[in-house]
């Protein structure tokens, strides 16, 4: 049986896109520590991004970005990402297991979602890996655009020094404006 690993990154932050990658691994490979994102060092995890892209059967990528967030909230456009990724798969796999505890709707397969997925299944590992380097490489472009945010060092995560710089510099197009932190910027200054 063949089936596609399914995760997201970047729920929690203030800014940026929600991404989800599907990875369909073959029954033989070779990568080792693979585990999921969270666990692993930024430095594992782009070396694995790249061994993963080249021992896949089949992966896809995809994401929301901060105006689907805002329209659907960040659940739904979560959903959206990953059926997105499932659906840019061009090997079809026989099932889907999405890390977490909900499934998006109007799949067009079987699927089961796995609690704790991400470290139980290594497609999902795969996934949520591909996933976490795809936003990592946002944050990063973000970074060259407005370094006075400092995303490459907390990626768009809601910390003090992200808080402190929005609080100096205002906020940009790419902030999530229904997250809390910056729904309050946004009453303060208007």
């Amino acid at each position: 049986m063949q089936y596609a690993g399914v995760d997201e990154a970047g729920r929690g932050p203030l800014v940026g896109s929600v991404f989800a990658a599907a990875v369909i691994l073959p029954e033989q490979y070779n990568l080792p520590h693979l585990n999921d994102s969270k666990k692993l060092s930024e430095k594992q995890r782009d070396a694995l991004a790249i061994l993963i892209k080249e021992q896949a059967i089949d992966y896809a990528i995809a994401s929301a970005n901060c105006e689907e967030i805002l329209q659907l909230n960040i659940l739904h456009a979560t959903m959206l990402a990953m059926k997105r990724a499932i659906e840019m798969l061009s090997v079809t796999p026989d099932k889907i297991l999405i890390d977490g505890n909900r499934i998006p709707e109007n799949l067009s397969y079987q699927a089961e979602a796995i609690v704790g997925g991400d470290a139980k299944v290594p497609a999902i590992s795969a996934a949520s890996i591909l996933a976490k380097t795809a936003r990592d490489a946002q944050m990063y472009a973000l970074h060259e655009q407005f370094p006075q945010y400092g995303f490459h060092q907390h990626k768009g995560y809601g910390t003090k020094s992200h808080l402190a710089a929005i609080e100096q510099y205002g906020i940009i197009a790419e902030h999530r404006r229904d997250f809390a932190p910056i729904k309050r910027w946004i009453e303060k200054n208007n």
